[in-house]
């Protein structure tokens, strides 16, 4: 899951941002509103998460032309405004989620999850392939009915393999998904994650296609 964060307090921005990171998601984080348009127009991402007082454009007003204008994102207020009418204005704009500041890293990562799966009309969904069930509201997998451990960066990499179940995956479309821009990688990080998820669900859950990317594997017949 990509995030966006639009924030002008450099040690909340900073802070959310190296702390989603730690919980495997891909962040960027802006400052202002127009950076962050100009990000949007250039990178898909899943949610944003939207501070109130920006600099210039406001976040009220930022939302509202965003929403006027065809996109339709999740977006998760973060504010230090507590007032009802603030509340009202937030969400009347078109916010999927309002809250106040401060907040644990934990409760707004579930947040962003729930936001994104009501957007997508999947409450609590349980995807299957094969013998494998995967729950990515919790990030939990299961393999012939045992879970399996997983970190974050390995469930949302199978996540990402589980929603292109029949598409051959470049290696560039999936750091583009699961990295951020001034990531710094090992020049072999996505064949780690990709040789622990064979290792701890099966051998073939993951095909490579010489010269392409990476695929997800037909497992049903195997014993």
């Amino acid at each position: 899951m990509r995030i966006l964060i639009i924030e002008d307090d450099p040690l909340i921005g900073d802070g959310l941002k190296s702390g989603l990171r730690l919980l495997g998601y891909a962040v960027d984080w802006f400052a202002n509103g127009r950076d962050g348009d100009q990000a949007m127009n250039v990178v898909h991402y899943d949610a944003v998460v939207l501070d109130l007082g920006l600099p210039g454009e406001d976040g009220v007003a930022l939302l509202t032309r965003w929403r006027n204008a065809g996109r339709h994102l999740p977006v998760v207020i973060l504010t230090a405004r507590e007032s009802v009418d603030s509340r009202i204005a937030g969400l009347d704009a078109g916010a999927d989620d309002y809250l106040i500041k401060p907040i644990t890293l934990d409760e707004l990562a579930a947040r962003l999850r729930a936001v994104t799966r009501r957007v997508a009309g999947k409450p609590e969904p349980v995807w299957r392939h094969g013998d494998l069930e995967y729950q990515p509201a919790l990030h939990e997998v299961r393999w012939k009915g045992h879970k399996v451990d997983l970190t974050t960066r390995e469930a949302l990499l199978l996540e990402l393999f589980l929603t292109h179940p029949n598409r051959v995956l470049t290696r560039d479309f999936i750091r583009d998904k699961l990295y951020d821009w001034d990531a710094d990688l090992e020049s072999n990080a996505l064949e780690v994650f990709v040789h622990h998820l064979r290792k701890k669900i099966h051998p073939k859950i993951v095909r490579t296609v010489r010269g392409s990317g990476y695929a997800l594997g037909q497992v049903d017949a195997e014993p």
